[in-house]
């Protein structure tokens, strides 16, 4: 079970559905595999809880 992992701020449903998609359908072909077997996680980070440089994302203009 290959497993793509995704970390990145706040994801509309939407957004998800394309991502799981457009990765899957890739992984799929660049491995052989079949697009069933590929897991596509999603952790979403609040800019909250992400600094860069001493300073939280969301304090970030």
């Amino acid at each position: 079970m290959p497993v793509i992992s995704f970390d990145i701020g706040e994801l509309t449903k939407e957004q998800k559905e394309i991502l799981a998609k457009e990765f899957s359908e890739s992984a799929s072909r660049v491995t052989g595999l079949p697009i069933e077997m590929i897991y596509v996680l999603f952790n979403e980070r609040k800019f909250d809880n992400v600094g860069v440089g001493g300073v939280l994302l969301s304090n970030q203009e």
